[in-house]
């Protein structure tokens, strides 16, 4: 793609996902469903986060591309560094991972992750729009432009912070409430927990390093052109 076509598809692209954003943020209070939405509202919700993960990181994007335009290199190069480390640590794993594994247990119990009362409250397009739309837009970005990962121990330490963070939220939710943030933790005791954890968090390492490869693949061994 040409540098003026690929700010066009990022300026679409930040401009889609904070119209989503901005929908699930503005559903009618007196229409959320207490058991769904408890302390934490939206926010301890992985799919939402995802959301304004990608409203973020396209709109950097975009302001890269511009900065290209305009020919402010100096900046540029800076920003584009801030947007390969958001892409390959989080913005692909985290929607590839939410995509997968919210089709997974819906498709297996719609109840463990997506209860029936949210059905009446956020439309079909808005839930295709936070789980389905979101791999699509990760892979169509890999194939956009290429990005420089991180060194690989950094990338993987960044992601498990980040992984730690998430995980004590809603560990720290539970606490406060004494309910799951998805219903489909209460099926495991603590150790059983630990482990879904645990295997949550090497399947997102393997959406990183599959991340990697389709770049590399993809572009190989490439330079910036500024």
């Amino acid at each position: 793609m040409g540098l003026s076509t690929v700010a066009t598809y990022h300026c679409l692209a930040f401009a889609w996902y904070f119209f989503v954003a901005y929908s699930i943020n503005n559903l009618k209070a007196e229409e959320r469903p207490s058991e769904v939405f408890l302390y934490g509202g939206q926010w301890k919700y992985l799919t939402v986060l995802n959301l304004f993960l990608q409203a973020v990181f396209y709109g950097v994007s975009f302001l890269a591309d511009v900065l290209r335009l305009i020919k402010n290199l100096r900046c540029a190069k800076c920003i584009i560094s801030s947007r390969d480390l958001l892409f390959s640590v989080l913005a692909f794993p985290v929607s590839t991972f939410v995509c997968i594994s919210f089709w997974t247990l819906y498709s297996y119990n719609r109840e463990l992750v997506y209860p029936r009362s949210l059905d009446g409250v956020i439309p079909l397009w808005l839930n295709h729009a936070m789980h389905t739309a979101v791999l699509p837009f990760a892979v169509l970005e890999i194939l956009a432009i290429p990005h420089r990962y991180p060194a690989k121990k950094k990338g993987l330490i960044l992601l498990g912070f980040v992984a730690f963070l998430y995980i004590s939220w809603v560990l720290w939710i539970y606490s406060e409430t004494g309910e799951w943030v998805y219903p489909l933790f209460a099926l495991f005791n603590p150790a059983g927990l630990a482990a879904f954890f645990a295997g949550s968090l090497a399947v997102i390492v393997s959406f990183y390093n599959f991340g990697e490869f389709l770049n590399r693949m993809i572009w190989g061994q490439f330079q910036v052109l500024f």
